[in-house]
């Protein structure tokens, strides 16, 4: 029988199987809010492989540790550490509001200042490839041009990341009447 209970700042999972001596279990414990944010990661790079697949008809592993694409890996990880954070401690507190100023400051850079970049490398490299041969950036390589996001992909991440912090918290409160 396997149980979790989320206890200050920690996520607690017991199992207890008949085959152990002790009859006292195996207790696993992780930071709570730390394992929502690693989780919404996870599942939003997860997500673009077959995003990718979908939009393009490929199998594209790189998209696990890539950045760009369908959803926003930072924007499902900030948000689920602000929504995490929210529910283990409460809204009024200054934890909270650290959490919240930070995960608007990173959706916001990546639809802003990140989707720009991208755009700027996108044209430079059309110009680099436009050169002859004989210049000497002919031969550069090429700048990463997928940096930022659209908004549709932020907002696809921050709602992974919202619905990722209120099912692990819902799941860790299902066996706890407290």
């Amino acid at each position: 029988m396997r149980r979790s209970v989320i206890s200050g700042n920690s996520l607690t999972a017991t199992s207890s199987s008949s085959s152990e001596a002790d009859g006292e279990g195996v207790v696993y414990m992780m930071n709570y809010v730390l394992f929502c944010a690693l989780v919404a990661f996870a599942l939003a790079q997860s997500i673009k492989v077959f995003t990718t697949w979908y939009r393009e008809h490929r199998w594209d592993l790189k998209q696990l540790i890539g950045s760009g694409g369908m959803p926003s890996s930072h924007s499902a990880t900030v948000t689920a550490l602000a929504v995490a954070v929210g529910l283990q401690d409460g809204i009024g507190g200054s934890t909270f509001a650290t959490a919240l100023i930070l995960a608007t400051i990173v959706m916001y850079d990546a639809t802003g200042v990140r989707l720009q970049a991208g755009r700027q490398a996108e044209v430079l490299n059309q110009i680099v490839y436009g050169l002859p041969a004989e210049h000497p950036l002919a031969e550069s390589s090429p700048l990463r041009e997928l940096l930022g996001h659209t908004p549709p992909q932020v907002i696809a991440g921050g709602l992974l990341g919202i619905m990722t912090s209120t099912i692990i918290y819902l799941i860790s409160h299902s066996g706890n009447n407290t």
